[in-house]
């Protein structure tokens, strides 16, 4: 029996499916810990994947 395999779904191009991550100053805080930056991926804005692109509207022949 054939099973169905889920739809591919359409990655990033810019964070290539990592949207968030931390990015570490250099800085050490008072209590010793690093300070970072939490930065989201601004195409994906935070989800890791892009929209599909729209189907454009298919033009009908008129039979004659």
């Amino acid at each position: 029996m054939t099973q169905h395999s889920p739809a591919p779904t359409r990655i990033c191009p810019d964070c290539d499916g990592f949207p968030a991550v931390a990015i570490d100053t250099g800085t050490l805080l008072d209590d010793g810990t690093r300070a970072t930056l939490q930065v989201t991926c601004r195409r994906c804005r935070g989800t890791g994947s892009t929209r599909t692109a729209a189907q454009a509207p298919v033009a009908q022949r008129e039979n004659a």
